[in-house]
């Protein structure tokens, strides 16, 4: 894949690590880093899309031939090696498998994922309940989602290093058990502090598997399939929140709120059951435990970056270098700022819907969050359209490049469902869920896949993180002041307010689709050239 050359290396990798050019180590160091840095990306690959344009180039990367070229595809004149794949029909490499096997290691980590958003939203029906048993006010009583909300953004941070050095199958193996650990202690606590701490614990057990699940999609299928595959699994975490108040409300409404975290582990133990089975997808991992069952040489590996510069390289890549694209890449920033505001409205409906539906309409627990399944409606719509504008225009762009002789398609083609989608965010405050939930996924699809088609998987790993950073940080905030905005502005108003700022908002992926190249001829990183 071409790329535009950096003007400041990608944040200089000496900046970051304060090695001055005069090292006498320099080269050495530099290459530790990098190689470390990109085992840790790795770790958390969301991968890139992009390269559906070149399969040809990826299956070289993927599943690299080694031996005569003659005898490469011959299983009995292969040489044996943990270094790559011994060839494209590798048995072990897990695009190899089965479409069958492959579905049943996505479907797992998508009902695990359904699970963990779930547990987030299944609790607000309760917050009455909660303010009065606990003594607290209506603020205090929405803690229990925001803090959950926030430690599902602090969940990658932990799932990076475990990824890396045990794969991803004990990240999803190890995480849910002691997810559901702190949500049984979320429905044991007899104080209010003991169930905030606990609501937060779970929330930052369960974010792991959010951050790992699109590098198993990765690994389990080609660049030119990828793009349904990760709309199939994006899917399952957006609706969690969606289905979480419908179940929510029938639990409060009839058992109390301790039963919703009884219901969210119920929802995680099933998904659980299909964890278990899971075999291991990371790359590494697999050459790993291959080298040590056939006793021969492992794979090449970075580990001279050990203790405090393996953390200092660690929160460089899923914290520091987040933090600084949204400062100084406008992509990466605006992109964060529509997101994060869509993502946020979504959980200030949590906080609205009951303070509309119950005070104006009448409704009681359950019958609100009924009110949510619209949300959920509109997220199967999302699917339906992402799927449809990726088949009929993103791939026939794809196929006019090919005849064209290009080997890039402009990621600005994959803004075509964000542009869409951002015209039903200012319509969904004001009329209905629908059209906000499919707006709401389909900007965050075009920009998630936009972000990593420009900055390549493993830049657009710490642009995806930059995004997930503010989308989670503001929608844990967003309904603490929610009910007093409601209740100082009145019904129109507020969602008024809130359709008004989606509306500022619309223009930006239209934006970026007419200057995007310009824009990402002046990033300081290093950009794709297309």
């Amino acid at each position: 894949m071409d790329r535009t050359p950096t003007t400041d290396s990608e944040m200089s990798v000496e900046k970051q690590h304060g090695l001055a050019p005069t090292d006498t180590l320099r080269s050495e160091k530099l290459d530790d880093l990098r190689m470390e840095e990109e085992s840790i990306l790795e770790a958390i690959e969301v991968g890139s899309s992009n390269g559906s344009i070149h399969d040809d180039a990826d299956k070289d990367l993927e599943k690299a031939v080694t031996g005569a070229t003659d005898t490469a595809h011959d299983p009995a004149t292969r040489t044996v090696t943990a270094q790559d794949w011994t060839g494209p029909d590798d048995p072990e490499n897990p695009m190899n498998w089965s479409l069958l096997k492959r579905c049943m290691h996505i479907f797992p980590i998508a009902f695990l994922g359904f699970a963990v958003t779930a547990g987030s939203s299944i609790i607000t029906p309760s917050t009455p309940e909660i303010e009065a048993h606990f003594h607290v006010s209506r603020t205090a009583s929405i803690l229990s989602l925001s803090l959950f909300v926030l430690g599902l953004g602090i969940g990658p941070t932990i799932a990076a290093p475990i990824s890396e050095t045990y794969g991803r199958s004990v990240v999803y193996k190890g995480s849910a058990p002691v997810f559901m650990l702190f949500i049984l202690g979320a429905g044991f606590s007899k104080t209010f502090g003991g169930l905030l701490v606990c609501r937060l614990l779970a929330g930052m057990s369960g974010g792991p598997v959010l951050a790992v699940g699109a590098g198993t999609n990765a690994d389990l299928f080609p660049p030119r399939t990828r793009a349904i595959s990760s709309t199939f699994y994006v899917m399952a975490p957006f609706l969690g929140p969606a289905i979480g108040p419908v179940i929510g409300g029938f639990v409060a409404q009839f058992k109390g709120y301790r039963w919703t975290q009884w219901c969210t582990i119920f929802i995680a133990m099933s998904a659980y059951v299909f964890i278990l089975p899971m075999q291991e997808t990371y790359k590494k991992i697999i050459l790993k435990r291959r080298a040590k069952r056939l006793n021969i040489a492992p794979p090449a590996a970075a580990h001279n970056v050990k203790g405090l510069a393996y953390v200092k390289l660690l929160v460089t890549i899923t914290l520091a270098r987040p933090v600084h694209m949204l400062v100084t890449e406008p992509i990466v920033l605006f992109l964060s700022m529509y997101t994060a505001f869509t993502f946020s409205v979504l959980f200030a409906f949590f906080a609205a819907y009951p303070f509309t539906f119950e005070s104006v309409y009448g409704f009681n627990t359950w019958q609100y969050g009924l009110t949510f399944l619209g949300i959920g409606i509109g997220v199967l719509l999302a699917v339906v359209t992402a799927i449809v504008i990726d088949r009929k225009v993103y791939m026939a762009k794809h196929r006019q490049a090919l005849k064209e002789g290009r080997t890039v398609v402009a990621p600005e083609h994959r803004l075509y469902v964000g542009m869409l989608g951002a015209l039903g965010v200012p319509v969904g405050p004001v009329l209905a869920g629908i059209p906000f939930a499919w707006g709401n996924l389909c900007v965050f699809v075009a920009a998630a896949t936009y972000l990593i088609d420009t900055y390549g998987p493993l830049n657009g790993a710490s642009a995806i993180a930059a995004n997930g950073l503010a989308r989670y940080v503001m929608g844990a905030v967003f309904p603490l002041f929610t009910f007093q905005m409601y209740s100082k502005l009145g019904i129109g108003w507020a969602t008024s307010l809130l359709g008004f700022i989606s509306v500022a908002m619309l223009p930006i992926p239209w934006i970026f689709f007419k200057y995007g190249p310009a824009i990402r001829a002046k990033s300081k990183y290093d950009t794709i050239k297309a």
